[in-house]
């Protein structure tokens, strides 16, 4: 039995980690638009899978993994939410008639659309539960019984924090800027782009302080200029990357261009700095789903 129990757990990992690989995306979706942010969003799956990863170890048998995980990273969002004095979304009164078909009327549809179009950042003008089921519904697909069972509410009380939603939404959108401010890039990333194009990565790892600390999804934390400047050799033999400064979310961050015909960027990298050096890089190379919905802007040359 002793030799029985690691394999099994072994097993539940394993399956554990293959499943939630394939739900990162959605997760994210979700995540990002509850944060008002695709990098916080990041932040919340990342903190999602290792709590889940955490509680399997105290369970018999492996939950129902989509909804434990939509549970366990709706729950972590509202407690970051709560700790920025966010308030939460006002009572309900009254149900509104939402329709809930597999082939939704061009009301529904348009509804939807809306909501999948809408910039990232503009959802956390919506209460905390309006915001929610509006994504769970309109970005996500999810049924009306899902979201209440995912939210423990009634279905009535759904459509109505739906109905309400979806009309906020129309005002903000209405009243949106149609695209991001571009802002000029600092010189320190000005720099590190300027090397990393040049592929001088001697340069690049003197711009590491001595405990610089890099983040690559689900691989293990890198620590220290000597574990770190790793990164610049696994990157030294990669043909054909091109980045550029770039802004998003008011954080200037760096686009990284994978495929020389495409316009858009595949993925993106942040660093902070200090006392000159870089003291942090955060590499999404790994995760690219969070660009798909970023509001980035290029910076100004």
């Amino acid at each position: 039995m002793s030799r029985e129990r690691p394999t099994q757990n072994d097993e539940r990992l394993a399956g554990l980690i293959a499943g939630a690989n394939e739900l990162r995306p959605e997760l994210h979706r979700y995540c990002a638009r509850l944060m008002g942010s695709v990098i916080e969003g990041e932040d919340v799956v990342q903190d999602t899978l290792v709590r889940a990863f955490v509680a399997l170890q105290d369970r018999e048998e492996t939950p129902p993994l989509r909804p434990w995980l939509f549970r366990i990273a709706h729950n972590r969002a509202l407690d970051l939410l709560r700790a920025r004095a966010v308030r939460m979304a006002e009572p309900i009164d009254a149900a509104a008639d939402i329709a809930d078909e597999a082939s939704p009327d061009p009301v529904e549809m348009l509804m939807r659309h809306e909501a999948v179009r809408t910039a990232v950042s503009r959802f956390v003008e919506l209460p905390i539960l309006q915001r929610s089921v509006v994504i769970l519904k309109d970005v996500l697909g999810e049924t009306l019984i899902d979201i209440a069972a995912l939210l423990d509410l009634t279905v009535d009380a759904v459509k109505g924090h739906l109905a309400r939603g979806r009309a906020r939404l129309r005002e903000i959108n209405g009243q949106a800027r149609l695209a991001p401010e571009a802002k000029p890039a600092s010189p320190a990333v000005a720099r590190y782009v300027a090397l990393f194009n040049q592929q001088n990565w001697d340069g690049l790892r003197a711009l590491l302080a001595d405990d610089v600390k890099l983040i690559q999804s689900s691989h293990p934390l890198r620590i220290g200029s000597a574990d770190v400047g790793m990164f610049f050799s696994i990157y030294a033999k990669v043909d054909g990357l091109r980045l550029a400064p770039a802004w998003l979310e008011g954080r200037e961050v760096i686009a990284v261009f994978a495929d020389p015909a495409d316009p858009k960027p595949s993925y993106m990298m942040w660093l902070e700095w200090q006392g000159g050096r870089i003291s942090f890089i955060r590499d999404y190379r790994y995760v690219r789903y969070a660009i798909a919905d970023a509001e980035l802007a290029l910076a100004i040359h």
